[in-house]
């Protein structure tokens, strides 16, 4: 666990906006000591506000490498494994992005300063309506959000050049298969609760080259993936 703000002064209650952006760059600087090699999202990790996205409870920790709770048994993830993923993508400014599982909106808000478009999907309606709060407050306007349950993705904004995945399912969801565009990528953690692979996977030729690339621990998909995890289980009895 990694803290990268200054201890302040007893008088400050709260870390200003400069502390804030000071957080940052060195949070930025540990990324890039890290690992994270891709300056354009380095320059997004540095750009984006995080304790906006943030409650404001652990505000003072958000520039911690590591996830914090959001509320409804969620979590907004670690730094370093957002822009790992984000760095997996290889975006281009011109891609159009689906992410499952919006959470705070954060991961949303990094994509948006590198692609064209994003689409993210959120199970949980009252974090939609935060995350949308947040991200019309930041101004971004190339960031579409909706309710709804991410197993079955975006069909009617499909094909996507890149598809994120930020919640956990067992087995990779067929309708993000279908709604990935020939070339391209996919981030997506697979397993069990406790137990799950960080999968970047490229569609070539209408089939997924699938490599396993961290280990990684992310809150469970919800709604069909659940349902189907409980029928396997039904069915390995």
């Amino acid at each position: 666990m990694l803290l990268f703000f200054q201890k302040l002064s007893p008088h400050k209650s709260q870390p200003t906006e400069e502390d804030y952006e000071k957080a940052r760059e060195r949070l930025v600087e540990h990324l890039r000591k890290q690992g994270i090699k891709d300056e354009a999202v380095l320059k997004a990790m540095l750009k984006v506000p995080r304790h906006i996205f943030v409650p404001e409870e652990y505000r003072h920790l958000s520039y911690e490498d590591m996830a914090l709770p959001i509320g409804e048994g969620q979590t907004i993830s670690q730094p370093y494994v957002v822009a790992f993923m984000t760095q997996a993508l290889e975006l281009k400014p011109t891609d159009k992005v689906l992410e499952i599982g919006t959470g705070s909106g954060y991961q949303a808000a990094i994509l948006a300063e590198l692609a064209k478009e994003v689409y993210t999907i959120e199970i949980i309606p009252t974090l939609a309506k935060r995350a949308k709060e947040t991200l019309e407050k930041l101004g971004y306007k190339t960031v579409k959000i909706k309710v709804g349950d991410g197993y079955f993705g975006w069909k009617e904004h499909s094909p996507f050049d890149a598809i994120i995945v930020t919640c956990a399912p067992e087995e990779i969801p067929q309708p993000l298969i279908e709604q990935l565009k020939e070339g391209g990528r996919m981030v997506i953690p697979v397993g069990k609760r406790y137990v799950q692979q960080l999968y970047v996977l490229r569609k070539e030729e209408g089939k997924l080259i699938k490599r396993a690339v961290l280990d990684v621990l992310f809150v469970p998909m919800l709604g069909e993936a659940q349902k189907r995890k409980g029928e396997n289980s039904q069915q390995r009895e």
